[in-house]
């Protein structure tokens, strides 16, 4: 039987192969079921590496169908399935006929400032909404875009990219991406974030004017990754008017580079909003946030404003008419409300606990809950009181590690209560929302935190062991800035 007459799992017959690679091999294939034309991605399984490496190849195969299902987007190559067929996963994607930007550049050389905008204009845009779902594709090169014969642009290969706050599959020290596109950061070992992905698509564009990578090309990937780490690139010479954005995104500090949000406007400008930007929900496979769910306690004497129906504001906004009546009814509510009990999360237990006296467990002052894990970051939580944390240190440091320790306790069993010790401006500088939250907590079973420390005011360090479903450990290092927020402690950034 030839490989071409394989049926994959009794529904999908692989008809061409087209493309291969280190992770694996892609087919033009059938849906004998839907009866439409797919990809079909095989993944090879590591040779004698033993079970725990074969698991890890599988597990990265359903991130990947994750991931894709969590980012659905017209400039994204959608994944419709994931089977299990001879001992291995296979990912049943959406099939665009196409050629890839590395292959064009290669057969047709250097592009026009004119030809490359546009592609930039769509990259900018399906990058901006992955960074807006919380996903980090940290492996932009002209090898993962493609370019579809009416002029679409899709972004491909999710396999090593990872929403925020994943728990990472590579071997430490293991570096995820192409080196002649990777940010100086991520060459040096860091852990590639949203500017990591803002540098590789400058790198990517850089190329497809000049025609080879800011940083050249070496035959020796050390050599390359230790020139790549130092930040010093070639200066491009037919950028034109491309050349000042493009400096912007390759610069050395990731601090010092636009957002996706910033490239994308920038871009849109240069190409006069010629290129239309597809606008879509974030993330249309999560699951919305709990409906009506009540505010997160907060302190006694600052009882939290009920959370607003954002359909419900809508509605009252369209019927201006009745504004007046609406303020009254919601001061009305409150006035009720500062009178009774601190409501609860969806009905579980409060999610911040506001003295000691309500801590559950010994340490001194446990009603400062501990930080945030490697969150599921993702869009920031509706359902989430406004708050005002400062960085006061009512509490002695024994207070802010007992605070970190008891956060990890509770995961993942009391998510609702966890969720809540985590700080405004946290969530918003994730885009994170309950929903994500909980939705990466799903494939955890436990969390410990070891080895906390004050590292300096509001400052702690500590270990984290996560254990997932499946009962695979993993520990990694984190630094936590906490914020004392009347009386509770909150994490307020994670690096």
């Amino acid at each position: 039987m030839t490989e071409e007459s394989r049926q994959i799992a009794g529904r999908y017959q692989l008809v061409e192969l087209i493309g291969s690679g280190a992770m694996g091999m892609v087919w033009r294939g059938e849906d004998k079921i839907l009866g439409r034309v797919v990809a079909v991605k095989e993944l090879l399984m590591p040779m004698n590496q033993g079970e725990e490496k074969v698991a890890e190849a599988k597990n990265r195969a359903m991130r990947e169908a994750r991931i894709a299902a969590r980012l659905q987007h017209p400039n994204a190559i959608s994944v419709f399935n994931v089977v299990e067929y001879e001992d291995r996963p296979w990912l049943i994607m959406e099939y665009l006929p196409s050629r890839s930007l590395s292959a064009k550049l290669h057969d047709d050389g250097p592009l026009t400032v004119e030809e490359v905008i546009p592609i930039a204009v769509q990259l900018a845009g399906v990058l901006a909404a992955a960074h807006r779902a919380g996903i980090v594709h940290r492996d932009v090169k002209p090898g993962n875009v493609l370019l579809g014969e009416d002029g679409t642009v899709k972004v491909t290969d999710f396999g090593i990219s990872r929403a925020v706050g994943d728990v990472t599959l590579t071997a430490t020290g293991e570096i995820s991406g192409t080196p002649a596109f990777l940010a100086p950061e991520v060459a040096r070992g860091e852990e590639a974030m949203f500017a990591s992905d803002v540098f590789a698509l400058g790198a990517t564009l850089y190329m497809a004017v000049e025609g080879a990578p800011p940083f050249g090309t070496a035959d020796n990937a050390i050599a390359l990754l230790y020139r790549v780490s130092s930040g010093s690139i070639n200066p491009p010479k037919q950028a034109g008017k491309l050349e000042p954005l493009l400096l912007k995104l390759l610069e050395l500090k990731p601090e010092d580079r636009p957002s996706m949000a910033e490239v994308l406007t920038e871009l849109r400008e240069l190409d006069g909003g010629v290129t239309p930007v597809a606008s879509v929900p974030i993330p249309l496979t999560v699951p919305a946030p709990l409906p009506a769910a009540p505010a997160p306690a907060a302190a006694p004497t600052t009882p939290a404003p009920a959370p607003v129906d954002r359909r419900r504001r809508s509605m009252v906004l369209a019927g201006v008419g009745a504004v007046l009546v609406v303020l009254v009814v919601v001061a009305i509510v409150l006035v009720n409300r500062n009178n009774g009990t601190t409501p609860t999360a969806g009905g579980a237990s409060p999610v911040v606990n506001s003295s000691s006296a309500n801590a559950p467990a010994p340490p001194p002052s446990t009603t400062n809950p501990p930080t945030t894990p490697p969150p599921p970051s993702t869009p920031s939580a509706p359902s989430s009181p406004p708050s005002s944390p400062t960085s006061s240190s009512v509490s002695s440091p024994q207070d802010m590690e007992a605070a970190l320790t008891r956060y990890f306790s509770l995961i993942p069993g009391d998510l609702q209560q966890g969720f809540g010790l985590l700080t405004d401006n946290f969530k918003a500088s994730k885009h994170q929302t309950f929903a994500t939250y909980q939705n990466f907590w799903d494939d955890y079973k436990s969390a410990r935190a070891s080895n906390v420390k004050s590292i300096g005011t509001d400052m702690l360090s500590a270990d984290i062991t996560y254990v997932s479903a499946g009962g695979a450990s993993q520990t990694n290092h984190h630094t936590y800035h906490m914020v004392n927020d009347n009386g509770v402690w909150k994490i307020d950034s994670e690096s």
